[in-house]
C-alpha cells in the first residue's frame, strides 16, 4: 500500500489559498481515477483506490497544515507502513509557480507542515513539491501564501492539477523523473508561452504547425476540474 498525503487547512476559508495546493492535487487525483467517497479516519479525510494495481490511500490532513503529521503518522501506524510507503504533496515558495520537483527526503524548508510530517513519519519520505511561487519578499510571504490563487494562476493551475492527476501512476512505480517530464511538457509556469524559435527562413509545414498546436494543453471551460476552479477563483483577487 501507498499512501499519498495532499497538505493544506481544512473548512472553506482556506479552500483557495495558495497554501492548499496540495488538498486541490489529491482531489483531483480521487476524481479523476474514481476513488471512493472521502471520509473521516485518521483526522483526516481519506479515499482509497487503486493506481497501477496498487492500493493507494489517499489523505487530506484535518489537524490543520502545522500539525499534519500527526494525522499522517497515524495513518503509517495503522497499516504499519514505512517512510518509503509514502509520498506528500505540498506548496514551495521557492518554485516558479507551475514547476513541479519530486525528491526523496532533505529539510523543511520552513514548511510547517513538513516539519511536522518529519517529526512524526521521519524523513525519507517522497516530497512532491508544487510551485507556487514567491512574492518577491520576505515581509510579502504569508499573505501570498494564506492569500487566494488570482483567477489569472488558471492559466497554470488548472493544467498543473490536471496533469499531476493524469500522471499520477508513474508516482506509484516509482518515476519520479517520468512524473516530472510529463508535468513540465504539460504546464507553462506562470502561463507564460515559451519563446518562440529563431525564425530559419523555412515555414513549418502544415503537419508540423498542427502537431505544435496538439501539444499545447487546452483549458475546458466547462466540467469538473473547470467548476472545482470556478468555486475556488471565483472569490475577489488576491494580490
Amino acid at each position: 500500500m501507498l499512501i499519498i498525503a495532499g497538505l493544506g487547512n481544512p473548512g472553506t476559508k482556506y479552500a483557495g489559498h495558495r497554501h492548499n495546493i496540495g488538498f486541490m492535487a489529491v482531489d483531483e487525483i480521487v476524481r479523476r481515477h474514481g476513488f471512493s467517497a472521502w471520509r473521516k479516519k485518521f483526522q483526516a479525510e481519506v479515499s482509497e483506490g487503486l493506481l497501477e494495481g496498487e492500493s493507494v490511500l489517499v489523505m487530506k490532513p484535518q489537524t490543520y497544515m502545522n500539525e499534519s503529521g500527526r494525522a499522517v503518522g497515524e495513518a503509517m501506524r495503522f497499516y504499519n507502513l514505512g517512510a518509503e510507503d509514502l509520498v506528500v504533496l505540498y506548496d514551495e515558495l521557492d518554485l516558479v509557480a507551475g514547476k513541479v520537483r519530486v525528491k526523496t527526503g532533505g529539510g523543511a524548508g520552513g514548511h510547517n507542515g513538513i516539519r511536522s510530517i518529519d517529526a512524526h513519519c521521519g524523513k525519507d519520505y517522497r516530497r512532491v513539491r508544487l510551485g507556487i511561487g514567491h512574492p518577491g519578499s520576505k515581509d510579502r510571504v504569508t499573505g501570498h501564501v494564506l492569500g487566494d490563487f488570482a483567477k489569472a494562476d488558471r492559466d497554470w493551475l488548472e493544467p498543473l492539477l490536471d496533469e499531476v492527476a493524469r500522471s499520477a501512476g508513474l508516482l506509484v512505480k516509482g518515476d519520479d523523473a517520468g512524473f516530472m517530464n510529463k508535468v513540465a511538457l504539460s504546464v507553462r509556469p506562470d502561463g507564460k508561452d515559451k519563446p518562440a524559435p529563431k525564425a530559419s527562413g523555412k515555414q513549418q509545414s502544415h503537419i508540423h504547425q498542427a502537431r505544435a498546436a496538439a501539444r499545447k494543453p487546452a483549458l475546458s471551460k466547462t466540467g469538473p476540474m473547470a467548476d472545482m476552479l470556478n468555486r475556488l477563483l471565483g472569490k475577489k483577487d488576491t494580490e
